[in-house]
């Protein structure tokens, strides 16, 4: 009988409170660096968007920065940096957030920051129309003139999904980026910028007491309003597989990405966790089964990388989402020759099993790399106001590698066996920079 790898849990304390106006807040005190980590997430991402308003959550993560209720454009930027510290934000498909890293002695003017532009960022047409133009600068930088622009992330999901919310350009479209209006906008705010749709969530060196009489200070008086409806975005799985090409003008060679629908990560976590696993089996390093046999063997592909959820965010999505494989190509590679042997090596596990040490050095690396991402403040704080908001559990972060330690060789055979090419969704990139 396989033994599971034991890997030790991690014990950051961990105390969780709600404020009158339905604010909830983390916090996670570590006295062992004079530092602390601010993040404030909200329950509101890509897939929420109004049809007619793509791109519309990151346009506003844009605008959450260009003034507040007290402080003028760029004030928030210059204060974080006065102090030493550094701040950003990011929009996901079911979140977007806002965060700082401060000298432990700066933490009141992280809280004071986020709390005023909880109440009310500058929504100008001013604002709103220089944003519009940081964005599409964005989307050109970063997918237009980019080879490889938005694969597979942007260029999947419309081949996988049917609905707006799933399989819509998060990037948004440059119409609709430049139709948006301040009225949007403000509407946007007062629908989803609500205390009753956000946690807010401090780790670092800082005392537990005196950090909630400071959040209660500046964000008790911040006006109650109640998180909207969430919308259920799921929708059925793929029955046929579905495939589609695109010219990519700047691409000098072939790519091809395919993707599989996994259980929900949330409502089913324990028939999720080992597509996790599965996909670091498939391609995490030189002896992965996929890249010793794609790259290494057969030379059919370059580089081949496996993840789970279509921005990387394996334990920080709802449902749906999918695993992802995706491969760039020598010159003149043949993607279908790909999918032939990915599908090869997929029921192979599923009918052989795994070798030996296989599970193990693939649950040891992954714990490593969750350990180390945790050992930072940031690293604690961003996940643990997710986990809070989408589970009501933060302390997960606590158990997720002895969790990865746990999954058997059962379950990843398991897993296998469901990814079949009914049920695959591929987009193939046809390289047009040497035509």
């Amino acid at each position: 009988m396989a033994r599971t790898l034991k890997i030790p849990a991690t014990k950051y304390p961990i105390e969780r409170l709600t404020l009158d106006n339905g604010l909830r807040v983390v916090l996670a005190p570590d006295r062992s660096a004079p530092v602390v980590g601010v993040a404030v997430v909200y329950d509101v991402g890509i897939r929420s968007e109004p049809q007619g308003r793509t791109g519309f959550a990151h346009l506003f993560e844009h605008l959450m920065f260009q003034g507040s209720e007290n402080l003028e454009k760029l004030a928030h930027f210059r204060h974080v940096q006065g102090a030493g510290g550094s701040f950003n934000g990011s929009t996901h498909l079911d979140y977007t957030d806002y965060f700082e890293v401060l000298p432990a002695g700066a933490l009141e003017r992280a809280l004071f920051l986020e709390a005023d532009r909880m109440r009310g960022p500058r929504l100008t047409e001013e604002n709103l129309r220089n944003q519009v133009d940081v964005v599409k600068e964005e989307i050109r930088v970063n997918v237009l003139n980019r080879p490889y622009g938005g694969f597979p992330w942007l260029k999947l999901p419309p081949v996988m999904f049917s609905t707006f919310p799933n399989e819509h350009d998060g990037y948004g479209s440059f119409e609709d980026l430049e139709s948006a209006t301040v009225a949007d906008a403000q509407e946007f705010f007062q629908r989803y910028y609500a205390c009753g749709n956000a946690v807010l969530s401090v780790a670092g060196d800082f005392d537990v007491a005196q950090a909630t009489t400071m959040i209660e200070r500046h964000f008790g008086d911040v006006p109650a309003r109640p998180a909207p409806p969430r919308p259920d975005f799921d929708e059925p799985d793929l029955s046929k597989e579905r495939r589609e090409a695109y010219t990519d003008r700047l691409a000098p060679l072939p790519a091809v990405a395919s993707a599989w629908r996994v259980p929900d990560p949330i409502g089913d976590f324990a028939a999720y966790l080992p597509y996790v696993v599965l996909a670091e089996v498939l391609t995490d390093g030189d002896a992965s089964r996929l890249v010793e046999r794609l790259v290494q063997r057969d030379r059919t592909a370059t580089n081949v990388g496996g993840y789970v959820g279509f921005m990387g965010d394996e334990y920080q999505v709802r449902n749906p989402t999918a695993l992802l494989l995706q491969a760039h190509l020598p010159p003149g590679g043949d993607a279908d020759k790909v999918l032939r042997t990915v599908d090869e090596e997929l029921d192979r596990l599923a009918t052989e099993g795994l070798r030996p040490g296989e599970l193990a050095r693939t649950q040891a690396r992954m714990a490593t790399h969750l350990l180390r991402d945790t050992d930072a403040v940031l690293g604690r704080a961003l996940p643990m106001a997710v986990l809070e908001q989408q589970r009501g559990r933060p302390e997960l972060l606590n158990e997720l590698p002895r969790l990865v330690g746990q999954v058997t060789e059962a379950q990843i055979v398991a897993a296998a066996a469901t990814l079949r090419p009914e049920r695959r969704a591929t987009v193939e990139v046809v390289p047009g920079a040497a035509q």
